[in-house]
């Protein structure tokens, strides 16, 4: 039995001098996302680690992406927060993310690693871009030193006014909170624009752990050269374990109870937690796959019932909600991995680091994980896309802006669902326009592939466009004929124009006819 498990030891550890370096990038990377995540979501920052241990080791390991990295991601902390909310504690939030797992884990079984096809471009942008502004504006109290909880939005749930929470947040600046979250700031922007583009040693040391270092060390310096420093409820609190009993203590369960079972507020939150992370999973995995040198293609629906499993996990030990996780992956990527065991081996990392050094951890200001945070809700929401959408015409700029205004002013999944209403409008009416489809033809024998796009394309044909072209076998010849359309969608064009640049790498010879495309 040894023997037959030695070759496949074998080829698991094969890339180890590729994956190694990359995990451990990928770790200085994750380690204060997660951290930052659980700030901005309201939650306990032990559960943003205990989420990045979970999506490394578990969903690593069940995955079958090769280079995906799972964790606790930003484009949940508005649900969570929201959830939290709406249930009335941090157990039944769990008691919903085993739920959602489950629920993710049957999607999975169901096959409908499709789904996120069916959403339209524009809104998922939209979703993003909403999203990284409410992390943007959550971050405010933290940078500048106020630590006590606000709901700090546009849409303030009490009536209160938001400029009179501003003012509040305003009155309570503490300069050392300050300080710290403008250096951090400093150098994440110098990192990112400035030394790693130039300079490929500043690659392998990312600038948020560089900004948490320095973090760490103004919480030490500020005191002895300035009248300014950190009260202990602005800075990092985890626990410090005595010993791996007292770690596996500090653990939250869900609240299983027949109460908590018929509150029916609970299936509600399920259905939007595994929905919103199973959508950023397969949108995640879509361009991770685009990125992977190899070009390897990634299965959707193991990789739904990895993120269930994943997911269940999490919420029975206390952690956040989990998906795959574009920064991670794409980390990943750039230094080297090649295999899953990059993905695993950083979860192993995090979980080392905190079993030894909590008390390190515990040394770093809430502000230099607002600054961070700030770096990732402008990255999901950079003026660059806005412009981009806008130049992309009505039908794409209305319903993205739509979502983005929804989700500031009520809450995501009212959002996303007025952004889906605006943009099935501009389906339906050009549908009514031009009620045509998409036909496909084939002849085999020649090895020649022939799609035939007819005079209205919409969204809602991608996902049989790209099933198609996604069986299209090596070195075929394709033509994609658009002569008698007269409205293609933009996600229907996107999804052709990634095709034709991949194609030559699976030697395919692309024709394109007709002046749409």
């Amino acid at each position: 039995m040894l023997d037959d498990l030695t070759p496949m030891i074998a080829k698991f550890f094969s890339h180890i001098k590729d994956d190694l370096p990359a995990s451990i990038v990928v770790f200085f990377v994750a380690l204060p996302l997660c951290l930052g995540i659980a700030m901005a979501s309201g939650a306990p920052l032990f559960s943003g680690i205990i989420a990045g241990v979970i999506g490394g080791v578990v969903v690593g390991a069940l995955s079958g992406s090769p280079l995906g990295v799972s964790g606790p991601a930003a484009g949940l902390t508005v649900v969570v927060l929201d959830a939290m909310v709406s249930l009335g504690s941090w157990e039944m939030f769990l008691l919903a993310l085993v739920l959602a797992g489950v629920f993710q884990l049957a999607m999975g079984y169901l096959r409908l690693g499709i789904i996120g096809y069916y959403f339209p471009t524009s809104v998922i942008k939209g979703m993003l871009a909403g999203i990284g502004l409410v992390i943007i504006i959550k971050q405010i109290p933290q940078a500048v030193g106020f630590v006590p909880d606000v709901s700090f939005s546009l849409a303030q749930r009490d009536g209160a006014s938001t400029f009179l929470a501003f003012e509040h947040v305003l009155s309570s600046i503490t300069p050392a909170a300050v300080i710290t979250t403008l250096v951090g700031l400093l150098i994440l922007v110098i990192w990112e624009v400035y030394l790693t583009p130039r300079y490929k040693a500043f690659r392998f040391i990312q600038g948020p752990m560089v900004a948490v270092l320095v973090g760490m060390v103004l919480n030490k310096v500020l005191p002895l050269f300035t009248p300014y420093e950190f009260t202990s409820d602005q800075l990092v609190q985890i626990p410090v374990f005595d010993g791996v009993s007292d770690f596996f203590s500090n653990f939250s369960q869900p609240a299983f109870s027949s109460e908590g079972f018929l509150n029916t507020q609970l299936y509600v939150v399920a259905f939007i937690i595994a929905v919103v992370a199973s959508l950023e999973t397969l949108l995640c995995v879509e361009a991770t796959d685009k990125l992977d040198p190899q070009k390897r293609t990634t299965p959707t629906n193991r990789e739904l019932k990895a993120q269930g499993v994943g997911n269940i996990i999490s919420g029975m030990v206390g952690g956040l909600p989990i998906t795959q996780v574009i920064v991670r992956s794409s980390a990943n990527i750039s230094f080297g991995g090649k295999t899953k065991l990059s993905a695993i081996m950083h979860g192993v990392f995090i979980l080392i680091c905190v079993l030894s050094i909590p008390h390190v951890l515990n040394l770093i200001p809430l502000s230099s994980l607002a600054a961070i945070l700030f770096v990732v809700g402008y990255k999901l929401a950079k003026p660059s896309l806005f412009k981009r959408m806008f130049a992309n015409g009505a039908d794409q700029f209305v319903p993205f802006a739509a979502t983005v205004t929804g989700i500031l002013l009520t809450d995501l999944l009212n959002g996303i669902a007025i952004g889906m209403a605006v943009g099935i409008f501009y389906i339906l009416r050009n549908n009514y326009k031009n009620p045509y489809a998409f036909e496909k033809l084939e002849n085999i024998e020649a090895g020649t592939y022939t799609i035939v796009l007819s005079e209205e394309v919409s969204f809602l044909n991608k996902g049989r466009i790209l099933t198609y072209l996604n069986a299209i076998p090596d070195k075929a010849k394709v033509c994609i004929d658009a002569r008698r359309s007269r409205y293609i969608d933009f996600d229907v064009r996107e999804i052709i124009s990634n095709f034709k640049s991949g194609a030559a790498e699976r030697q395919i010879q692309v024709e394109i006819l007709g002046d749409k495309l």
